[in-house]
């Protein structure tokens, strides 16, 4: 079968993934997702993503509850793991130590210096923590936000490589007929400001699955994503998902390549522990109204978009 046919059914089990990681999601019905027999479809996600499905959702969880664990100081270890899709306290508490060497108590209670998060390994990054260690974040918006169809490529990496999934997908919206744009203004879809808000048709949107902190910037999943007003009808390379909607803190930031990972870190780091909001298991994403990857001066103008609940 075609690679690109494959790599495309292979995207919408991720898809159905990281769509809500909290469910059951068995081999078989993840196997129909892909229209595969199940034995067939193991090989195939091996031979895409690079290892089993089965440790590609344990891992995935496991991060996930990293996170939590980190910025939510008030949910039991327990509520946080039954949250990330874990049943079992004890099979749970057995995988986490075999990630990340400690128990889920010990990675609670200990905090992350600066000087330890692998991204600070990348001399590029570690200059934007160094120039932007001291700057104030600005106030975040509170808003609910609709959900988002988008065209997207997806890319293994938090560096510079990410351009390559770009070109891609603006040579894709190219040959599509898709205007690219950069506007800042929200839409309302029902011209009500109390109604959610959405990113309008042709803006570029980076969705980041990984946490730097702890996660190896070679290791952590990127998807370039451009906004679109329904899913695609043909696929291949580019396909399409959703990205749901919901409460969200959304930071305006500017500044240089280098910078942006930094930034990210201080949402989470400083501001999220004391702003009585909780983390949620949706990805955090970036809209670019000036994208750092495809500008020529490297600089970047960006929302941060930080999915978020009260309880």
């Amino acid at each position: 079968m075609d690679n690109k046919i494959q790599r495309s059914r292979i995207n919408d089990v991720l898809y159905e993934i990281h769509r809500d990681i909290s469910v059951n999601l068995s081999a078989r019905e993840l196997a129909k997702t892909a229209a595969y027999s199940e034995q067939h479809f193991h090989r195939v996600f091996h031979q895409i993503v690079g290892e089993t499905v089965n440790a590609y959702i344990r891992r995935t969880r496991l991060e996930q509850v990293a996170n939590q664990l980190m910025f939510d100081h008030h949910s039991s270890v327990l509520s946080i793991a039954e949250k990330c899709g874990f049943t079992s306290l004890s099979s749970f508490s057995k995988a986490f130590k075999a990630q990340f060497g400690t128990t889920p108590g010990k990675w609670r209670t200990t905090k992350t210096s600066s000087g330890d998060v692998p991204y600070l390994a990348d001399p590029e990054i570690s200059a934007g923590y160094q120039r932007i260690k001291n700057n104030p974040l600005p106030e975040p918006e509170i808003t609910m936000l609709d959900k988002q169809h988008v065209a997207y490529v997806r890319h293994t990496g938090y560096r510079r490589g990410i351009k390559k999934a770009w070109l891609l997908l603006q040579a894709w919206a190219k040959q599509e007929g898709i205007v690219l744009n950069h506007q800042s203004l929200w839409h309302s879809p029902s011209n009500s400001s109390a109604s959610p808000k959405s990113i309008p048709t042709g803006q570029q949107i980076g969705l980041h699955h990984s946490n730097p902190a702890w996660v190896e910037l070679n290791c952590c999943r990127y998807v370039a994503c451009i906004s679109i007003d329904k899913p695609l009808k043909r696929r291949g390379i580019v396909n399409s998902l959703t990205i749901p909607g919901g409460l969200h803190a959304v930071f305006d930031l500017q500044g240089q390549y280098g910078e942006l990972l930094p930034w990210i870190g201080k949402i989470l780091e400083h501001w999220l522990p004391d702003s009585g909001y909780k983390l949620q298991t949706t990805p955090a994403f970036v809209h670019y109204k000036k994208n750092q990857f495809l500008s020529t001066d490297d600089t970047f103008d960006v929302r941060i978009f930080l999915p978020i609940s009260v309880s």
